[in-house]
């Protein structure tokens, strides 16, 4: 078996994570003149050069981000199984999450899973975007890309979106359409779109990456333009076009985690029309090597059954 320099991973490791010599100096405990003679060496063992250095940056070259998405998983793997032998049953697990999703459902959720599983140690990464899939961002992640052929992937929710509005709102809604003549709840007529666009609509640009394109889905799902006199606000996402509604401001779309958990879900009136599926799906996400972890597929089956019991994926 040929090996590297097996003394210059764990330095390699640490620089890349932390793209900086005297700080994986500093967590090493050994000096910088170590850290870089450690190098130094393994890029004369490979032949290539892992870093490019100006004045105190330092990042990683294309063959270096290569190389350290393979060593990086290795030595977590040697990490976590020499813990499992050594009787050590924690596991800590960096998961990158949506914002949205992060703050409206999995927070919400994750005294039950300390309650039941209190042998992992979970860190959350939030994200705005989709993260890039790498052990340098997290170890698994919740996300909607599949792209990536190194990671396995567990469905999680399909998006839908559909029409709320505050408890006080609804009230307003039914007395500009006459219906507050009618009990509350009973016999309920559908909203029609046209009805819809007679109140401010909320719009989350972060859905479709474009002014309004979540009322435009919304009302091409009918077969209907959106209004051009419709009164539309922009929100750059869903958590602040959510709170406006809370708020009384208008009507928003929103989809089922953002409801599914919170108390103040009760502030909120689903209204009775249609919803539109956004052809978004999440997905739970770790890297295929990786598979024998324990606490990778603890956290996955929890996830899974937390979905399957909250309603956001079938059995």
């Amino acid at each position: 078996m040929r090996l590297p320099p097996l003394k210059a991973l764990p330095v390699f490791e640490a620089v890349a994570r932390l793209n900086s010599f005297s700080q994986a100096a500093e967590e090493l405990a050994i000096t910088q003149s170590a850290v870089s003679h450690q190098i130094k060496q393994l890029e004369t063992y490979l032949g290539e050069r892992l870093f490019w250095r100006s004045g105190r940056t330092v990042t990683l070259t294309d063959e270096g981000r290569q190389y350290f998405d393979a060593i990086g998983t290795a030595l977590m793997q040697i990490e976590r199984a020499s813990e499992q032998l050594l009787g050590h049953e924690e596991s800590r697990i960096r998961l990158s999450v949506f914002s949205s999703f992060a703050v409206r459902w999995l927070v919400p959720r994750l005294p039950e899973l300390q309650r039941l599983h209190p042998q992992i140690d979970l860190a959350l990464e939030m994200s705005s975007e989709n993260p890039v899939l790498s052990d340098r961002v997290a170890d698994c992640f919740i996300t909607i890309h599949t792209a990536p052929p190194a990671y396995s992937y567990e469905l999680l929710y399909t998006e839908r979106l559909f029409p709320v509005c505050s408890q006080d709102y609804w009230q307003r809604i039914r007395r500009e359409l006459g219906r507050d003549v009618e009990p509350e709840g009973w016999g309920e007529k559908p909203l029609s779109p046209e009805d819809v666009a007679r109140f401010p609509l909320l719009s989350t640009h972060s859905i479709f990456d474009k002014a309004a394109g979540d009322w435009q889905a919304w009302y091409r799902d009918v077969n209907a333009p959106l209004p051009p006199g419709a009164r539309v606000q922009h929100f750059s996402h869903m958590l602040l076009a959510l709170e406006a509604a809370r708020f009384h401001q208008g009507i928003a779309l929103t989809n089922d985690y953002m409801l599914s958990t919170r108390k103040d879900s009760e502030d909120f009136v689903r209204l009775p029309t249609h919803s539109v599926v956004t052809g978004d799906k999440f997905y739970f996400a770790w890297k295929t090597s990786r598979r024998q972890e324990r606490g990778i597929q603890t956290l996955r089956r929890w996830l899974v059954d937390e979905a399957i019991r909250g309603g956001l994926r079938g059995e």
